[in-house]
C-alpha cells in the first residue's frame, strides 16, 4: 500500500475520544504510519461540519487539528475545485440505485484519479465501488 484515502469518519474518530471509531482510528494511525494518506478539502469540510454543533472549546480544537492535518507531510490534501464537484455530481447521478452522498462520490473519484484502493472509513458504500475499507 503506497497511499490510503482518509475519509471524514477517520478524522472524526481520531479527533473525538467519544466517537465509536476512536480506538480503531488510533490503531489505524499507528498501523499505517509509514503510508501516505490522501484526503480532500471536501472531506475536511465534512469533518469541521460535524464539529459545528460542539462547544466553543471543541470547535477551537477541531480547527487546530485541521491545521495539524494540513501541516503533516505524510498527508496530501487535494484541493476542491469546480471540476471535482462536477465529477462528483456525475457519479452521484450515475449511481441513482445507490445511497451514496455527493461527498462519497467526490472521494471515490479522487481515489480513482490517484489509484487508491484502500480507504480509512467504515462506510460500506466504498466497498460497492471496489475499494477496501480499513475501519
Amino acid at each position: 500500500m503506497n497511499k490510503i484515502f482518509a475519509d471524514s469518519c477517520y478524522w472524526i474518530g481520531l479527533f473525538d475520544p467519544a466517537d465509536e471509531l476512536h480506538a480503531r482510528a488510533i490503531e489505524a494511525r499507528e498501523q499505517y504510519r509509514e503510508v501516505q494518506l490522501v484526503t480532500t478539502e471536501e472531506v475536511l469540510t465534512e469533518f469541521l461540519t460535524r464539529m459545528r454543533a460542539s462547544d466553543k472549546n471543541t470547535r477551537t480544537n477541531a480547527v487546530r487539528f485541521l491545521g495539524d492535518i494540513k501541516a503533516d507531510e505524510s498527508v496530501q490534501v487535494l484541493p476542491q475545485s469546480h471540476e471535482s464537484f462536477e465529477e462528483g455530481v456525475r457519479l452521484f447521478e450515475a449511481r441513482d440505485d445507490k445511497n451514496y452522498s455527493l461527498q462519497d462520490c467526490i472521494s471515490m473519484n479522487a481515489m480513482e484519479r490517484h489509484d487508491i484502493l484502500h480507504v480509512l472509513t467504515n462506510d460500506h458504500h466504498f466497498e460497492q465501488e471496489g475499494h477496501v475499507i480499513l475501519l
